[in-house]
């Protein structure tokens, strides 16, 4: 197992290289471009550079979270190959650099939502939170508006400000696509870019719903166990893999996620884990918390056991932390809670090895 910790380049966070490697047991960064839109190619000497500075600060660059999907594929247009042999160039550029892990997802228009970027929690700190009903209510203006004024002027991934324009029409085209079609869409995504993944060796893990539910008319993939069954059995390639994000699939009450991580571990399939935890006010109401079992609903330990007992050996990197000690940061992504959090789960993970002994 690797610890990374994910980081925007290019002055696009507030971390740096050097505060993370002052992490103990932190190998490296999981990055992304955020200033170069879905579609396009990765230039390789961009990738070489961006690998440079990583490795200069003693670190390494082997996941990239994430390689956006063009909505044009996610739709099924006829000019889905174009952007798929795109997508194809940078999977090819990556591996020259060393990359082993990407990270990316198949949700329409919007990447993940919450109603709340900066909710006040009891102790003090902030986290962000989901409610449902008010985000049912809202209107895509008033979605865009409260995401880009709690951004901290730093882009969030899925929200990037050049999707807005065709937001409204590409939900609107959604509300007449079936899950049965998108499905298709997916495979036909797949089944393009599973012989590359094999040539490149890189293994893919999508990424859960956020939420794991409908919102605004939109088709929802992976959102449970046996919509994960689903959408592995699209492509038979152990390559096509799931990122296990406790988090968004935590967040349904109902999913059971020690057992989707001893049963996708097992197979094989999960090449990255994103480890956080949730405290569900309801059924479908719920805040981000610290990463500690006692801190939200999700038992961390039994995760942790269940991964390492069933052969995982990928990526992991603590997911979104809350807001303390005064930091400002993107939301979700600041230093000292990601930081106490990757220290917990390597606790975790050190006492279940030794356990097992």
């Amino acid at each position: 197992m690797k610890m990374v910790f994910r980081w925007w380049p290019n002055g696009d966070d507030t971390v740096t290289l050097a505060q993370i490697r002052q992490i103990p047991g932190v190998s490296g960064v999981a990055t992304m471009f955020s200033d170069i839109p879905a579609g396009d190619v990765w230039p390789l000497e961009t990738i070489m550079a961006l690998r440079d500075q990583v490795q200069k600060a003693g670190l390494e660059m082997e996941v990239i979270e994430s390689v956006n999907v063009h909505e044009d594929i996610k739709k099924g247009l006829s000019t889905r190959d174009e952007y798929i042999q795109n997508y194809i160039t940078t999977m090819k550029n990556l591996h020259e650099a060393g990359v082993k892990c990407i990270c990316y997802n198949f949700m329409p228009v919007m990447d993940w939502f919450r109603s709340k970027l900066e909710a006040p929690l009891s102790d003090g700190s902030s986290a962000m939170a989901y409610e449902h009903s008010y985000a049912s209510s809202l209107t895509l203006d008033r979605i865009i508006s409260g995401m880009m004024n709690g951004s901290n002027d730093m882009t969030l991934p899925g929200w990037e400000p050049e999707r807005f324009p065709a937001m409204a029409k590409d939900i609107e085209f959604y509300q007449n696509v079936s899950a049965e079609d998108y499905f298709k869409n997916i495979t036909y995504f797949l089944d393009a870019i599973m012989p590359y993944a094999e040539e490149y060796d890189i293994d893919f893990g999508v990424h859960p719903d956020d939420p794991p539910w409908p919102l605004f008319g939109l088709p929802k993939v992976v959102c449970s166990a046996e919509s994960i069954r689903k959408y592995l059995a699209l492509n038979s390639s152990k390559r096509n893999g799931l990122t296990l994000c406790t988090g968004s699939l935590g967040a349904n009450p109902e999913n059971d996620v020690p057992s989707m991580a001893e049963e996708f571990a097992a197979m094989g399939r999960v090449p990255f884990v994103h480890l956080r935890n949730v405290k569900h006010t309801s059924e479908k109401d719920f805040h981000e918390s610290a990463h500690l079992s006692s801190e939200g609903d999700l038992d961390m330990y039994a995760i942790v056991a269940a991964l390492q007992k069933n052969g995982f050996d990928g990526y992991i990197r603590p997911d979104h932390g809350r807001k303390i000690w005064g930091e400002e940061s993107r939301p979700g992504y600041g230093l000292y809670d990601r930081a106490l959090g990757s220290q917990y789960i390597l606790g975790l993970w050190e006492a279940v090895k030794r356990g097992e002994k």
